[in-house]
């Protein structure tokens, strides 16, 4: 079995690489420390699973999990994260992943996850389904009603990423950016970077720390 393992943080990446090695008896883990390397080693490897972390440094770990499943639909993708908010969850399997977990999990979490996504069946982190199940889409105050691209491009300016930075990361154009910046603003009802950013970590889709230095400051519009 061949498992892709693509988070940008050694110390996470290298320890799920030993435990998994130590609960499967045949494995051979791949690590990629970005999503473009992780891209790129599923496209040389062709793994059986993908173990993918949502935040990394270059693209999201939504964006390289549709583009992977836009070129294989039978890709085995199982993501796993430091967030347990259920609209990254929710995101997450409307990409088309087969699974979710929190890192803080145990290790036999992380074993039934592997088991259950190899035989292609869903799983999902119990406590984070049993949410999930209770969810209601009312409280999320036009999320659960924003489209996957939009969410990503949601999560880049909250983070205070710039429009033209963001439009490489997703290979559209500036003005694409814009356009769903707008609808984005429409459907959460927000005008200023501080209300976009205050709706971000108030939802958990991002924490204070992501906020990079440089984003505008708090009374700023947001781009147009």
């Amino acid at each position: 079995m061949k498992i892709l393992l693509i988070d940008d943080h050694a110390v996470v990446r290298q320890g799920y690489a030993s435990l998994l090695s130590a609960m499967l008896d045949t494995c051979h883990i791949l690590e990629a420390s970005t999503g473009a390397d992780g891209f790129a080693l599923w496209q040389q490897h062709t793994p059986d699973l993908i173990i993918l972390d949502i935040h990394l440094p270059d693209l999201t770990g939504l964006e390289i999990g549709r583009r992977i499943l836009q070129r294989e639909a039978s890709t085995r993708i199982l993501f796993f994260s430091m967030y347990d908010e259920l609209p990254m969850v929710q995101q997450a399997l409307d990409v088309g992943a087969l699974g979710y977990i929190s890192k803080s999990g145990s290790p036999e979490v992380l074993l039934e996850a592997v088991t259950r996504v190899m035989q292609g069946k869903p799983y999902v982190e119990h406590e984070l389904a049993m949410r999930l199940a209770m969810h209601r889409p009312v409280d999320e105050r036009g999320l659960s009603d924003i489209t996957p691209r939009e969410f990503e491009i949601f999560v880049m300016l909250a983070k205070g990423l710039p429009s033209k930075t963001i439009a490489e990361h997703l290979c559209v154009s500036v003005k694409t950016v814009a356009n769903h910046t707008a609808l984005l603003k429409s459907k959460l009802q927000v005008t200023s970077t501080a209300q976009f950013v205050h709706l971000a970590i108030q939802f958990g889709v991002i924490k204070l720390g992501e906020i990079q230095s440089g984003a505008p400051a708090s009374g700023e519009q947001l781009p147009h």
